[in-house]
């Protein structure tokens, strides 16, 4: 083959484009990291023109959706898995609601280590599931809830070679934080509002952190305000106490005891922001409505911040993002269940399909 085409370049592999590759300087990486990477990033911020609409602003939404499991857990998880590896541990563990284990498996599987995931018995989105499940990972249900599940990590993970990649652990804020870089690379600042879905509290905090580095560094003359959303059954932060038995048809955000619950705090305290929360039908509405009228389909504890939008009206901001978390196919079964979705069953002849479509 080589003599018959001599002059044909040997393939080179393209270089990592994932977020350590793009903001190592802002991560706690050195040269003896080994990156664990799929690409990971570089997610679309949507300008939305029916939502700003309603706003009265301009809205964009920043689809975490499009990461390589259908998460925003990758960008933390690339960081957390590569520095896993990096201190020799042969097992990642963590306890989920289902986007955290289909990250860590994924990322597991790419570094060639083991991977545990804890979560509650029968709580889970199978599209979540599944995914835990062909990367490879052991799979262990507990009857109890995330909290609980939470726990047995945090005790699991003081035993040698085991890495603990819930966002308790710092390196997964730090890779999530890199989904606000985006933000401002790409308005060129900083909105003067940011609302998130909030569950246990990473996110939001993640981002805050992303803000004020670039903003410290120059790179973003302001910061925003930070608006969280919780759901009405699993709302801890809003009510200031432990929901001990949190129940939300937003499986992901279905948490009662945040892990990053001080951060988010600080988070809307500082930015002048607030935390507040919408009921699962406002979410589902929520979600409906943003597939309906921009054509972004969205898992429903991602729909917490386009109702969290709704809830608040037209504040008063020039630019709003919301983040929106996981993709719709995460979790399609709720929104199967949720509805009257169904197809409409016609002779299979035009003129039937005509006055089906009203022409």
């Amino acid at each position: 083959m080589s003599e018959e085409t001599p002059n044909r370049p040997a393939f080179v592999p393209l270089h990592d484009h994932g977020v350590i590759s793009r903001y190592r300087a802002y991560l706690p990486v050195t040269e003896a990291t080994p990156v664990i990477s799929l690409n990971e990033g570089s997610t679309p911020l949507i300008h939305s023109p029916r939502l700003s609409e309603k706003a009265g602003a301009e809205v964009f939404i920043k689809y975490e959706g499009l990461n390589p499991t259908c998460s925003f857990k990758d960008r933390g998880m690339t960081v957390a898995i590569s520095k896993a590896v990096e201190a020799g541990a042969h097992t990642a563990i963590c306890a989920s609601t289902g986007n955290t284990s289909a990250a860590a498996a994924a990322y597991a599987a790419r570094a060639g280590i083991q991977c545990a995931v804890i979560l509650p018995a029968g709580k889970i989105a199978s599209g979540k599931l599944v995914q835990a499940f062909l990367y490879g990972a052991k799979v262990i249900a507990i009857n109890d809830n995330f909290d609980t599940a939470l726990q047995l990590v945090r005790d699991l993970g003081d035993i040698s070679g085991i890495e603990i990649v819930n966002s308790i652990n710092p390196h997964r804020i730090e890779g999530q934080k890199t989904a606000a870089f985006e933000i401002v690379e790409e308005l060129g600042d900083a909105p003067d509002l940011h609302i998130l879905p909030v569950g246990n509290a990473g996110n939001i905090t993640a981002y805050w952190k992303g803000y004020r580095e670039f903003h410290a560094a120059g790179r973003s003359q302001t910061l925003p305000r930070m608006h969280g959303f919780q759901a009405a059954g699993s709302a801890p932060i809003f009510h200031q106490r432990i929901i001990t038995d949190p129940n939300t048809i937003a499986t992901a955000i279905r948490i009662g005891n945040p892990a990053s619950w001080e951060g988010a705090s600080e988070a809307l305290n500082t930015s002048a922001g607030r935390i507040d929360i919408v009921t699962d039908e406002e979410i589902l509405e929520a979600q409906s409505w943003l597939a309906r009228h921009e054509g972004i389909f969205v898992e429903p504890a991602s729909a917490a911040s386009v109702a969290g939008l709704f809830k608040l009206g037209r504040p008063e901001a020039r630019r709003i993002v919301l983040t929106v978390t996981g993709h719709g196919l995460k979790d399609p079964d709720t929104a199967l269940t949720s509805g009257t979705y169904r197809p409409l069953d016609v002779e299979a002849n035009v003129d039937a399909i005509r006055r089906v479509l009203g022409s």
